[in-house]
């Protein structure tokens, strides 16, 4: 997992606890997988509505 790269979840808050990386390549919250792991995305793979609001909160830690 690249190391001082934000991750979000769908939403846009952004996570800086421990993550996990599944068989199909995508990461979860949580150090292992449970029913409460959420997928995790990158500030480009967040919808455009969910990218703009991030970047006018000033959240963008890219």
């Amino acid at each position: 997992m690249a190391k001082g790269v934000s991750h979000y979840t769908r939403s846009g808050k952004l996570h800086s606890g421990e993550m996990h990386k599944m068989e199909d390549g995508t990461l979860h919250t949580g150090k292992s997988h449970t029913k409460s792991s959420v997928q995790l995305f990158h500030l480009g793979e967040l919808s455009k509505s969910v990218q703009k609001r991030i970047k006018q909160k000033g959240m963008n830690f890219e």
